[in-house]
């Protein structure tokens, strides 16, 4: 094989724009050859292409070797599953399933057909910034890590955006409000930064701005083993909305806002400081350094190029999608935690969870209608 026959699944904001830079040329090796969509009407723009209504009809084609699943979020483990088992690789959009018990049973396929190349689409991984802030950590720069603070507001929805869809902000159709949607790509970042908690204590507010079922508002305290602490704030209703990430090491704080990446450096080591110091009020000497990056072209390219070179040459993968639990996990537990009104201790019980969830969608009463909005710049949503 020296190019990938590449079949898009889900023709939403993302599939479209998958669409987009790959029928321009910006993957190299790669060939869209057919999409998938429920809505038929929505397949006419792309004939002569071959089409599908049921994407798992794309899969059983015999016309791709790869697929990309950017349906709703439920779909994700189904699709993911039926396309492993017919011998495709595999590249999932974000979250790789709607909960962890889900995430279990695609990582479980994939482990059972590994020669097929697994991958998530975490573009935040690509991007300069947070590529800079690893290496500071991985470095050594920023001493032990003592505690991280993401406060991510600025993912401002109207409730027309809530309305195009029926699916969205209903547990039966996404599984969760602004947690599983729009923040799992900073949920990713965090914890491949960072890695994992072992306690959380999430505090989330169901349709607290807007008519739906699902939480769009939510704080959470984190606890990492080596001691650190963490907080994480969230929300979709509130304007103007906050994008601050701050990472404290015992050599100095890290800080990301406003397109800004910021280090302050202490001379030395903060705790070995306190310990020699001869005087009571006194601090480590700073650098304040200001940390130049640029943007990535398009991050989603750089991933899908990663992709088609795993496929190809083996090339190792920048975001794996086995890796894809981790975001979903801590989507479910801030979640969980509030729900249950206690701390959780990591790795969380994935059946309790989904017990949880099921009982969730067998007790909902909302109606939703469905209302058509204006086509909007869909990358105004990206570079969180």
């Amino acid at each position: 094989m020296n190019k990938v026959r590449l079949g898009i699944i889900g023709l939403g904001n993302i599939g479209q724009h998958h669409f987009g830079y790959l029928t321009a040329g910006k993957v190299n090796r790669a060939e869209v050859v057919a999409v998938s969509d429920a809505v038929a009407a929505k397949l006419e723009k792309y004939k002569p292409l071959k089409t599908f209504t049921d994407g798992e009809e794309l899969i059983r084609s015999g016309l791709v070797d790869a697929v990309i699943i950017a349906t709703p979020h439920y779909q994700h483990t189904t699709l993911g599953i039926a396309a492993l088992k017919q011998g495709l690789h595999v590249m999932v959009e974000k979250p790789i399933s709607a909960h962890k018990a889900d995430a279990e049973r695609l990582i479980a396929t994939h482990q059972q057909h590994p020669k097929q190349v697994f991958a998530g689409m975490f573009q935040l991984r690509a991007e300069p910034r947070y590529l800079k802030i690893r290496k500071l950590i991985q470095s050594g720069e920023l001493g032990e890590i003592v505690r991280m603070s993401w406060i991510i507001t600025d993912w401002f929805r109207t409730e027309a955006y809530y309305a195009s869809g029926g699916w969205r902000a209903t547990w039966k159709g996404e599984g969760g409000g602004v947690l599983l949607n729009q923040c799992l790509h900073n949920l990713d970042a965090m914890q491949w930064l960072l890695g994992m908690p072992a306690r959380v204590r999430g505090f989330c507010q169901l349709g607290r701005f807007h008519n739906i079922e699902v939480e769009d508002n939510v704080s959470a305290y984190f606890e990492y083993r080596n001691g650190a602490t963490g907080m994480f704030v969230s929300s979709t209703g509130e304007a103007p909305g906050t994008n601050r990430f701050e990472i404290v090491g015992t050599r100095g704080k890290v800080l990301l806002e406003a397109d800004k990446l910021c280090f302050t450096r202490n001379e030395s080591d903060m705790t070995e400081f306190s310990r020699t110091a001869k005087l009571g009020f006194a601090k480590p000497e700073v650098w304040n350094v200001s940390i130049p990056w640029e943007s990535a072209a398009n991050p989603h390219a750089t991933l899908m190029q990663n992709f088609v070179n795993a496929i190809l040459d083996g090339e190792p993968l920048i975001a794996p999608g086995e890796e894809g639990i981790h975001s979903v996990e801590l989507a479910n537990v801030m979640l969980y935690s509030s729900l249950v009104d206690q701390t959780v201790q990591l790795p969380m019980d994935s059946a309790a969870y989904e017990s949880k969830l099921n009982e969730l969608i067998a007790s909902s009463k909302l109606e939703k209608k469905v209302v058509e909005v204006s086509n909007e710049d869909f990358n105004k949503s990206f570079s969180r």
